[in-house]
């Protein structure tokens, strides 16, 4: 059966198609926590250097940044149903992949796949639900049950990869979302109706190409520029192509009769405000949780179950203050929200840049939980107030190009501290390993293996005697490099905060008469306020 947009929805329907969005957001989030609580353990298994490690998570974040926009627009025209399967079936083949390789590149591979499934699944997820559910009142309670599904996926499942690695091999990771994401398919080709609303939307092929080009060589060049030098021509020559790219696509955008992101929202400084927040914060997010990981992986030597325990406190609390953050947002404006909640979250930060080799349990508990707090309070204001700042017509682009930035700060994150950590992780190695008493050749032989492969590839080295003391040297020079991180992480937060006061007012009375919530979804989903808490995902 086909429906298209503005058509009531039969009640047998309405709770098929709501359960299986959630189903959906639940599959795209799995790989998100999952992965990089298992970093470390991939990291010993595979030999990878840290830029390898960045990449193991951004092949996941990149497809979701560079396609999340057109996906939403292929969706409207082709069909959701189909799209939504599609997605599906793309996370469960690189799922598949992903368990079967038997090096980095084909965990790449793998979840380059996932990502890209979880681009098709997240716009439509969220379309099914403004389908499903006109009533833009109602359709609040739904958007939190979706939000609800997309934390436990990033809650759960790292808990469960925890006792995986304890029992059997890293690669089975990867399996729980196969078996999730076929049920779906099957249960989906039976109770999902087909929906489309093709009226004035139009694939922006041009806008897609150079959008990709352009966050792709971005990330790579950071990437590589980490890995080896900023000057050296893989790298320069990528990030130049990055900016003749984002160059591009502004011209192109501008011209579009249909673009994929309308740039005339951009002057609106409260949308404005809300983006950069968005994107600013997620790169310090993601960023931080890529070192977090390696933290407890390779100086503390946790086991990923160990690892994961500390890591989902974070999205815990988040995810239990949102169930209040309803109440919270009718009393307190949006502004107030996201500056006070990205100011703890920055010092949070801050204060993890005391933690050591030996810190315990509860002393870092405490911070992630002060981290999640904030996050908790930041995060369901931003997606809202950018949908709240342009008139009704334009709150699906708003919500999807606010939801696109976020990504791409998500898939900078890892590749920015990845880099951040190797050069001032192994550029602190040997006055370390002078500390500790290592000198002359043994210590180069030492910063030569770190330098070509990360501080964590020193601990493969036989090292007789002298071990304990080259890994003690390596602890301390990753803590130097994981404070770097942590301060700009903090800093990048901070700026996010600075930008939100002064940016975002109260939204215009035309603008919000009707609001945003009458909106029908465009690319990113519902347009209303409650489709922020979209935004709550650490990994985005």
């Amino acid at each position: 059966m086909n429906v298209s947009s503005g058509t009531t929805v039969p009640a047998n329907r309405r709770t098929a198609t709501i359960a299986l969005a959630c189903a959906g957001v639940f599959v795209a989030y799995l790989p998100v926590v999952t992965v990089a609580v298992s970093l470390p353990a991939i990291q010993r298994a595979l030999g990878a250097s840290t830029a390898q490690l960045a990449w193991v998570s951004d092949a996941f974040v990149l497809p979701v940044a560079a396609l999340i926009l057109t996906a939403g627009v292929f969706a409207d025209v082709h069909g959701r149903k189909k799209v939504y399967q599609v997605g599906l079936a793309l996370c469960a083949v690189g799922a598949l992949v992903a368990l079967s390789a038997n090096s980095v590149q084909g965990v790449w591979l793998g979840q380059a796949l996932s990502g890209a499934g979880a681009a098709a699944l997240l716009p439509v997820t969220l379309a099914l639900i403004s389908q499903a559910v006109p009533d833009p009142r109602e359709r609040g309670k739904y958007i939190g049950l979706w939000t609800t599904c997309m934390m436990a996926a990033m809650a759960g499942p790292p808990l469960i990869a925890g006792v995986i690695l304890e029992h059997v091999g890293w690669r089975w990771i990867f399996l729980l979302p196969v078996p999730v994401a076929l049920v779906t398919m099957v249960v989906a080709a039976r109770l999902l109706s087909e929906s489309r609303v093709s009226a004035g939307r139009r694939l922006d092929w041009p806008g897609q190409l150079t959008a990709a080009v352009a966050i792709t060589a971005l990330i790579y060049g950071v990437i590589e520029g980490g890995a080896e030098s900023f000057t050296h021509p893989r790298s320069y020559v990528a990030l130049l192509v990055a900016v003749v790219s984002a160059a591009a696509f502004v011209v192109v955008e501008s011209r579009s009769a249909a673009p994929m992101l309308d740039l005339t929202l951009f002057r609106s400084p409260a949308f404005t405000a809300a983006t950069l927040a968005a994107m600013i914060s997620f790169l310090g997010l993601i960023g931080f949780f890529f070192v977090l990981s390696l933290y407890f992986g390779v100086v503390q030597q946790l086991t990923t179950l160990e690892s994961g325990v500390r890591m989902v406190l974070v999205n815990l609390v988040s995810m239990l203050l949102g169930l209040a953050m309803g109440r919270i947002m009718r009393r307190v404006t949006p502004r107030t929200l996201i500056t006070v909640g990205l100011l703890v979250a920055a010092a949070a930060l801050v204060s993890l840049t005391t933690v050591g080799v030996d810190t315990s349990f509860l002393s870092v508990a405490w911070r992630l939980v002060l981290l999640g707090l904030g996050l908790g309070l930041a995060f369901p204001s931003i997606t809202g107030s950018a949908v709240a700042s342009v008139p009704p017509r334009q709150a699906g682009m708003a919500a999807a190009g606010n939801n696109a930035f976020r990504q791409v700060g998500g898939a900078l994150g890892p590749a920015l501290m990845g880099a951040l950590l190797t050069v001032q992780g192994v550029g602190a190695l040997p006055a370390r390993l002078a500390d500790a008493g290592l000198t002359g050749e043994r210590a180069r032989d030492i910063t030569a293996v770190a330098d070509a492969g990360g501080l964590g590839a020193v601990a493969q080295l036989d090292l007789g005697p002298d071990t304990a003391l080259a890994l003690g040297a390596v602890n301390e020079a990753f803590l130097a490099g994981l404070r770097l991180c942590l301060s700009v992480s903090a800093v990048l937060l901070v700026l996010a905060a600075v930008a939100t006061a002064v940016l975002l007012r109260r939204r215009n009375p035309a603008t919000s008469a009707s609001g945003p919530a009458t909106s029908a979804s465009g690319p990113g989903g519902p347009a209303t306020p409650g489709a922020a808490l979209a935004g709550t995902g650490a990994a985005g």
